[in-house]
């Protein structure tokens, strides 16, 4: 594996916007904590996020399993290609760490790595949902996510510590490599038929308890009502 480096790390505090009476779903108002700044020098990382970041949905963002949101860099270009849009980069997401050198297909879930001073574990890959399409006004940009498998992942946190852009992640312990974060993402999205496999991944005990819930739901038939209301939601 290329060395992981942080690029830049970026927080931001929940903000509203839009217009609450506006006729187009996508002007009406909604908060969001998905616009982040860069900050320099170090920056503490605790079991529950990055000091300073916040969330306007701690329902379903934020706490231990999705602690801190990583992307890679090399993905950008791809989606500037893909949108017709160059002021597509580096944020767009809201994500936390902004990362080279690596990408979905390159780590696994419950890899364990050093960064800095703390110690950080792969939860989950990212759930798209429809606050990056209502900052990007565009719709099924969540289902595009999905279905390029460019989603980025969440990182829970084993030991609290400082960390800086430019610091290298060192993998320690990789207990599950038949789990890529590629992997998952294909069995959430393009694999749905495969109730084995679905099985399989919903029994790995380092997968977020959430991944692990999906799949058992799927795999008893009990599907799923809420997708569109994740990746769409009051954007129509």
């Amino acid at each position: 594996m290329s060395r992981l480096v942080i690029e830049r790390i970026m927080i931001g505090k929940p903000q509203t916007f839009g217009q609450k009476d506006a006729k187009n779903p996508m002007d009406r108002e909604w908060t969001s904590g998905i616009v982040k700044r860069t900050v320099a020098g170090k920056v503490w990382a605790s079991e529950t996020g990055l000091e300073g970041d916040g969330h306007g949905d701690l329902k379903n963002h934020g706490g231990v399993e999705k602690a801190i949101f990583v992307y890679p860099i090399s993905h950008y270009a791809k989606w500037q290609k893909k949108l017709e849009r160059t002021d597509f980069t580096i944020g767009a997401f809201g994500e936390n760490l902004a990362v080279q050198n690596i990408t979905e297909a390159d780590l696994c879930i419950g890899d364990i790595f050093h960064i800095g001073a703390a110690v950080v574990q792969v939860s989950q890959p990212r759930r798209p949902c429809w606050r990056p399409a209502r900052r990007w006004r565009i719709k099924d940009l969540a289902i595009k996510i999905q279905q390029e498998g460019m989603t980025g992942w969440y990182f829970r946190v084993l030991k609290e510590g400082e960390i800086q852009a430019g610091d290298c992640f060192k993998l320690q312990e990789r207990p599950f490599p038949e789990w890529t974060v590629m992997k998952c993402n294909d069995i959430m999205y393009n694999q749905k038929q495969d109730l084995e496999q679905a099985a399989r991944l919903a029994a790995c005990e380092l997968l977020a308890p959430s991944w692990r819930e999906s799949l058992s739901k799927r795999v008893q038939g009990k599907g799923s009502s809420t997708s569109r209301k994740r990746v769409i939601g009051p954007n129509e």
